[in-house]
């Protein structure tokens, strides 16, 4: 046997495609294409059979004497246990909660309980305000001190000088992004990590945009915490928050009395979304098995090599033939930086509105406007109608592309005048 055929087989785009039922979607007479899956992907039938089984079969509330209880609490267990393998963490690192913005909010209020006023917290305009506003209040309400990284808006990369300017004793926290969901931008977190390690300070990693495309190893990271979305990896609306067993134990999360008091769950407050964790469990397990592998984060790490590959040439070919066009205009780097395949564009004498108004009509579907990294949008001065934005998920193919090229190209022919 040759040593190629020993070699990783990742499914490839049709077969994927057969797995979402979203696909067959029809408007205007054109199939859908879907760009948006930045701001959330479509659910593989994988992941709503396993929700709907437990809701049908399974469904309890927790640590109770009975089979559905029992069953429930190995469903949860398992959902922490799938989330270890996903980053590289032990079970006892994961938390779930309705989002990653109610996480990060839930998270800064006990863990900034000892700061003082004099403290710092070192944010980046490149962020998410999921990964901004929780920390900003805190200045108002623990007279901490805020400081912001900048971007070159050229680039769309975060001011290197400014990091290590920002980064000192008195700082207590670094909140960043690892990917940017409004231009793609990838950070370089290591260095990022250890330089705020250095100073004393504590590393809170948005993972949200960053979770879809590339495997995450909080280990190597050595990151503190990590905040993530399942609905932006073909899963259901539900947040996950690693945070390190230490700290877990350390920060007095506010709770109920009778409550867990252990770890992950003191992070947890109430009753949580059992279905969403089994589904979530679910998207990742679904992830893994497009690239076989003899276990999940082999298979894992498989399919994040091959749709990396497969999604960086979709999305130099949609950058190049955009860059053509005298009306359109890119942001973020460009396809031979580090990112991920996310594009921000916008179009002159048409607002991103009325562009994306107009490929939906051809069933192409691209979300519009700030996306909530509105610091981005005001540095480049897009208030108040932002960006258009395209993604490349598992499912995208050259043709779907094709179609987006052509859509955009028959807007930009048009007088601006004649623009809706």
């Amino acid at each position: 046997m040759s040593t190629t055929s020993l070699q990783p087989q990742v499914a490839p785009v049709t077969e994927i495609r057969s797995h979402f039922p979203a696909l067959e979607r029809v408007h205007n007479g054109y199939p859908v294409a879907y760009f948006d899956g930045p701001g959330g992907t479509q659910v593989p039938r994988y992941v709503v059979e396993k929700m709907a089984d437990y809701l049908y079969h399974h469904n309890a509330n927790t640590h109770w004497a009975y089979p559905t209880s029992a069953e429930t609490d190995a469903a949860l267990e398992h959902a922490r246990a799938v989330f270890a393998e996903f980053l590289n963490a032990s079970p006892t690192e994961i938390a779930f909660g309705a989002n990653m913005t109610t996480l990060t909010l839930h998270l800064s209020r006990p863990l900034s309980l000892d700061y003082k006023p004099g403290d710092e917290i070192v944010v980046t305009e490149l962020e998410h305000h999921a990964n901004l506003d929780p920390w900003r209040r805190l200045a108002l309400e623990r007279d901490v001190t805020i400081r912001t990284v900048g971007i070159d808006t050229t680039t769309g990369q975060i001011n290197r000088d400014d990091l290590e300017r920002y980064i000192v004793p008195r700082t207590k926290l670094l909140a960043i992004g690892a990917a940017s969901n409004a231009l793609g931008t990838i950070n370089d977190l290591k260095s990022a990590i250890a330089l705020a390690h250095a100073a004393g300070a504590l590393v809170f990693v948005d993972a949200v945009h960053y979770a879809p495309h590339a495997l995450i190893d909080v280990k190597e990271l050595d990151c503190d915490f990590v905040g993530m979305s399942a609905y932006k990896f073909y899963g259901p609306h539900i947040g996950v928050l690693y945070a390190k067993r230490e700290l877990y134990e350390q920060i007095n999360f506010p709770r109920l009395v009778p409550a867990p008091d252990y770890a992950p769950e003191n992070a947890e407050s109430g009753t949580q979304n059992h279905e969403g964790m089994v589904g979530a469990a679910a998207a990742v397990e679904y992830l893994a098995s497009l690239g076989g592998g003899m276990n999940l984060r082999e298979g894992l790490r498989n399919m994040f090599h091959e749709t990396h590959a497969r999604n960086s040439r979709l999305f130099a070919r949609l950058w190049s033939a955009l860059s053509e066009m005298p009306r359109v205009k890119l942001y973020g780097p460009p396809p031979d930086a580090a990112r991920t395949p996310t594009l921000a564009f916008t179009i002159d004498g048409c607002t991103s509105t009325q562009a994306a108004a107009r490929l939906a009509a051809k069933g192409l579907f691209l979300s519009h406007g700030d996306f909530y990294a509105y610091t981005i949008v005001e540095r480049l001065g897009l208030q108040p109608e932002g960006f258009i934005r395209a993604g490349c998920a598992i499912y995208t193919t050259e043709d779907e592309i094709d179609r987006l090229i052509d859509g955009v190209h028959k807007i930009c022919e048009e007088p601006v005048s004649g623009a809706l």
